[in-house]
């Protein structure tokens, strides 16, 4: 008889790859398929934040906003080499919300989440701190600093996906579900390999849609749901420019319209600037970043800034939708990013579709899935909560031990320079070793494709984090794009299609155990 898995998923974002690594983690067979690159829809275009949500308590969502704080410290101390503390300075705006409403919402802030590592708020007079020279003088005289934190969010789903991996899950990228049907109980989950168009099928007792902006579509391929839970796409637009301060701090500025931007320290020589909210209304693979979302973003930020943002000064841009739970809120800012499941038994077998979410929330949303489908998973070992503890790859060192590993990678490979150790201390943690191998020197480390991205590091990332095109290796795995020319790219793109061998494939689809 053919296999039957106890769970097949529908996406490879954060939640699909959260949910297959502690199903995979509680002793369930797992088979996880995406019909692009992990993490190529809304996972890799957030504003790379793990953060409480500060503004969602202006619309009561303190359960949210509680948990997601709660994740905040929780996910630093598991991932530290994707994830780091940032201090944001919030002006205050006197025309805007009053001081004492900012102070209110930074006291509940700190206290109803059980902040632990990170410190807490403080006021900040802008005349006299670093933080105020940026700004423009005069106009903005007191600021409050308060804690979150920056993630790597497509590496976040890489490392989600290869623990899972690494637990026994069959992880297939570039396999679109093209067909769900159901017979005697049991899930039956038909794959087109969009590489090669080729099909297979595969057998699961329970299903889980984590198809993001296309769940509703999931539901469309055969599934025998009628959902009542509708999705809401809203699009989220970002700019980089290049490194607009010399300080590590970040800012959160608010607009008259009430919405508010980030601008935070990106890639140590850049800035990224976001985020809009707007409706969506298309084809969520073809979102990108309008002129007048960038003229927006430009003329928010240059409301605060002493030297104004202009739209020739964006080197890059990316836009991602965001498939939100439809609360029925009249504006998309006010829309809810809480996460809501939907459970239906069609013929008796049980398919969870989820809505809505966040990266912060990742975890929890994973945890409280499996505990939806506790009833159909029988073979799960009682290991509930156990990935609040457990490091993910690479992460298995203290929060404040990045420094000291670019430092022994440099000892240990002394022709490293230090942008080049850093980079690969805060991608891949302590698997950075594994990646460098034995080598003594550049030329050890095969060809160079530009900037410090070398074959060895691209040999890891195909047999190890399912990259097939240089898409997949300098825009999600990295962001080396900033870095490399066109030339460059389509070099190392055609270099990956070559190397694609008879080997690596396979390898890719059994779920790429090392």
């Amino acid at each position: 008889m053919d296999r039957v898995y106890d769970l097949a998923i529908i996406g490879g974002g954060v939640n699909g790859c959260g949910i297959a690594r502690d199903a995979a983690g509680r002793g369930n067979s797992v088979f996880l398929c995406e019909m692009n690159d992990l993490a190529s829809g809304t996972s890799s275009w957030s504003t790379k934040l793990v953060h409480g949500g500060l503004r969602y308590l202006e619309y009561y969502e303190f359960r949210l906003v509680r948990e997601a704080l709660i994740e905040r410290e929780i996910l630093w101390q598991i991932a530290p080499h994707i994830i780091r503390p940032l201090r944001f300075v919030l002006p205050h705006h006197s025309g805007l919300r009053p001081a004492w409403l900012l102070r209110l919402g930074l006291f509940l802030y700190d206290h109803i989440g059980g902040r632990h590592l990170l410190p807490p708020t403080r006021s900040v007079d802008l005349a006299s701190d670093a933080v105020g020279k940026p700004l423009i003088s005069g106009r903005y005289k007191k600021a409050f600093e308060y804690s979150d934190c920056f993630v790597d969010d497509a590496r976040l789903v890489a490392l989600n996906a290869r623990d899972a991996a690494d637990r026994g899950a069959d992880i297939r990228t570039r396999a679109r579900a093209a067909e769900i049907r159901q017979a005697d109980g049991i899930w039956q989950l038909t794959v087109e390999d969009t590489l090669n168009g080729g099909r297979s099928t595969i057998h699961a007792r329970a299903l889980i849609n984590a198809g993001g902006p296309w769940v509703e579509q999931v539901l469309n391929s055969g599934a025998g749901v009628n959902a009542k839970a509708k999705v809401r796409l809203v699009q989220g637009s970002h700019i980089v420019v290049r490194q607009l301060y010399a300080h590590d701090r970040a800012y959160m500025f608010q607009n008259a319209d009430g919405r508010i931007v980030f601008v935070i320290p990106y890639q140590d020589d850049f800035t990224l600037i976001g985020t809009t909210d707007r409706d969506y209304d298309g084809d969520p693979a073809k979102v990108k970043a309008s002129a007048e979302e960038i003229e927006y973003l430009c003329k928010s930020v240059s409301e605060y800034l002493a030297k104004p943002v202009k739209p020739e000064d964006v080197v890059w841009t990316y836009a991602g939708v965001r498939p939100l739970y439809d609360d029925g809120a009249s504006e998309a800012k006010a829309a809810t990013r809480d996460y809501v499941f939907e459970l239906d038994t069609p013929g008796g077998a049980p398919l969870l579709s989820i809505y809505g979410g966040k990266i912060t929330t990742y975890r929890r949303l994973a945890e409280e899935a499996l505990e939806r489908l506790a009833p159909y998973l029988h073979s799960a070992k009682a290991k509930e909560g156990w990935t609040a503890t457990a490091p993910l790859p690479g992460g298995d060192m203290d929060v404040s031990a990045v420094v000291a590993l670019t430092a022994e990678l440099m000892r240990e490979h002394p022709f490293l320079v230090h942008a080049h150790a850093n980079r690969l201390a805060h991608a891949y943690g302590t698997r950075a070793t594994k990646l460098l191998g034995n080598s003594r020197s550049m030329s050890d480390l095969g060809q160079c494709f530009g900037d410090t991205l070398t074959e060895a590091e691209v040999r890891y990332l195909m047999a190890n984090e399912w990259a097939v095109t240089a898409e997949d290796v300098v825009w999600r795995r990295s962001k080396l794009g900033l870095r490399l020319t066109s030339a460059e790219i389509s070099a190392l793109d055609d270099w990956m299609a070559v190397n694609r061998d008879s080997r690596e494939r396979p390898l890719r689809e059994a779920g790429a155990r090392p």
